[in-house]
This record gives structure tokens, C-alpha cells and sequence, in this order.
């Protein structure tokens, strides 16, 4: 199997697999999937990853889902994204980027592509196809707004329901998140839809060899281009944020306050990891609520 062969039969990959008819390498796969990199007899190589067994069933949708997002993405025509190669319902394969080193000159680009990105729009918030977040499900039927009503309702409501239902966050906690919800129109910034990543935390930037950084494991959907720059900025952030933001705020300058609404646009991400991993994010949730209530004018009594 070359790549003209994958790119006209690519049901037939799974087939070559089970066949061990392709040289099949295990790589880190950023998620919940496993993953490897597959080189092919004309020497390509592809990343390619399957739903684990042991994980049960694949959600239906999962890798057309990413898929679509992938391509939606692509056709932008600014970030970086590796090209889909193979959807099927149990494996996604995707051309390989060679890993690089993070350099001041990538990060600076890739800043200027990514305002490109969400400068390039999209009819509504959410987005054709279903939505997914990690494993979980996620509220994509579009919606023309406004972006914070439909924040609230599809990307914090839905997760604190999960957090609190799984044990992860007390009632206390909830009620300081529910303050947020009941408050978010008092944030300001609302924007019309931009074509966002929806799930950019630091692990789902590539840096390439190409000295490019390119982008993976997207939720993709119209959404909040600051929801993207907030994420950026989790869990440490990424090498050369600064010199991220700086090129993003040259290339699209940002609403006033924008900085202090980057706490609400975290807490979506947050509240997926207390629904997905538990309570070892609460203190992060909870700091997220109250930063984005004093970034609101709205500071409650500490709880």
C-alpha cells in the first residue's frame, strides 16, 4: 500500500493492519485513542489512530466528527492542519507531521495564522456535524446567538451538570459556577461566530519541523475566537505565548477586556476535566468562576 493506493481505497486500511501489511510504530496520541505512526511501501508516512477496545463501543460519530473538523479547518486556507486521509467509524488517519522544535518565528506566525483562522467566520455557533469534547458529547446544532446565551446553555451548563452529577464538584461549587451562568451577560465582548479550534490547550499544538505550528485534535465549531486564546493559555501554555498573542493582537486586535474574560472562556475546558477526570480540577474550576467574576466587576463574598 502506497499513497496513491490509501488515498483511492482508504476503507482498505484496516484490512492491511489486521494483516500487519504495514510497518506500524506506537506514537503518544494526545487522547483517549491509541495511536502510531504507519509507514507506507512508498515510504510516507501517516498518523493513524483507532478507538481502544478496552474503552468499549466508539461513539457514534467520534472520528467523522474530527474529521470534519480537520477539514473545516484545512480549508481555511491559514493554521497549518495535516491533511485527513482515512475517516472510517473506528480509525483516523492523517498525513504525518514531523515533529520540530518551538522557535520565537513559529510562534509569532502561527499567531498571525490563527487570527486568519477565526477572521475566516462561520454561519452560526456550533456546527454541522455533531460535537464532541474529548469523549464527551458536545451541543453543536448552530445557533445564530448571542455567542454568550449560547455559551452558557452549550459549552458550561451541559459540563457542570456532569461535574456535579459525578461527584467531582459540591453544591457550593455549583452555585458559584451557576453565579457565573446567570451573570455571563454582564461579561461584554460578544462577537459574531468565528471558525475556532474549541479544544486549543497547549497539548493540541504541533510544533513541525517545518517550523510551523500546526493543529490537532480539534473540537471544531463557530465559537468565540477568545475562547481559543484562553485555552492557549492553560495548564502553563505553550512555549512563546507571549509572542503568540503579541502577532494574533497585530494581525486582529482584540475587544477591550479581553484579558479579563479569559478565566470564563477557561472554565468550559475546566469543567470537562472535572466531568472526565473528577475532582482533582475543582480548585481550578472554582478559581476560574471567581477570576471571571472579578474580571466582571461582579466579585462575590469568597465561599
Amino acid at each position: 500500500m502506497d499513497l496513491a493506493y490509501l488515498r483511492a481505497h482508504p476503507e482498505h486500511l484496516p484490512t492491511f493492519l489486521t494483516h500487519q501489511r504495514i510497518r506500524e510504530t506506537p506514537v503518544a496520541g494526545g487522547d483517549s485513542c491509541a495511536a502510531s505512526r504507519l509507514t507506507l511501501d512508498d515510504g510516507h508516512s501517516i498518523f493513524a489512530k483507532t478507538w481502544p477496545e478496552t474503552a468499549g463501543p466508539v461513539p457514534d460519530g467520534f472520528f467523522a466528527t474530527e474529521a470534519a473538523g480537520l477539514r473545516w479547518l484545512r480549508a481555511a486556507g491559514t493554521v497549518a492542519v495535516p491533511e485527513v486521509l482515512v475517516a472510517l467509524p473506528g480509525l483516523l488517519a492523517l498525513d504525518w507531521v514531523e515533529p520540530g522544535e518551538p522557535t520565537p518565528e513559529a510562534a509569532e506566525r502561527f499567531g498571525r495564522e490563527l487570527a486568519g483562522l477565526h477572521r475566516g467566520g462561520a454561519p452560526a455557533f456550533g456546527a454541522d456535524w455533531p460535537g464532541f469534547i474529548g469523549a464527551l458529547p458536545a451541543e453543536n446544532t448552530p445557533d445564530p446567538g448571542p455567542w454568550s446565551a449560547w455559551f452558557a446553555r452549550c459549552r458550561l451548563e451541559p459540563y457542570l451538570r456532569r461535574s456535579v452529577d459525578g461527584g467531582a464538584l459540591t453544591a457550593p461549587d455549583a452555585a458559584l459556577v451557576t453565579e457565573v451562568l446567570d451573570r455571563i451577560g454582564e461579561f461584554g465582548g460578544d462577537e459574531p461566530p468565528s471558525r475556532i479550534h474549541g479544544d486549543l490547550w497547549p497539548g493540541n499544538l504541533l510544533w513541525g519541523a517545518d517550523e510551523r505550528v500546526w493543529l490537532i485534535d480539534p473540537a471544531a465549531h463557530g465559537g468565540h475566537r477568545e475562547t481559543d486564546l484562553a485555552q492557549l493559555a492553560l495548564f502553563g501554555g505553550p512555549p512563546h505565548l507571549a509572542r503568540i498573542l503579541a502577532a494574533y493582537e497585530e494581525t486582529w486586535p482584540l475587544a477591550d477586556g479581553w484579558r479579563a474574560r479569559m478565566p470564563l472562556h477557561q472554565l468550559h475546558l475546566l469543567l470537562v476535566h472535572t466531568a472526565l477526570f473528577g475532582g482533582a480540577y475543582r480548585d481550578a474550576v472554582t478559581g476560574a468562576a471567581r477570576a471571571a467574576l472579578r474580571g466582571a466587576g461582579r466579585a462575590t463574598v469568597d465561599r
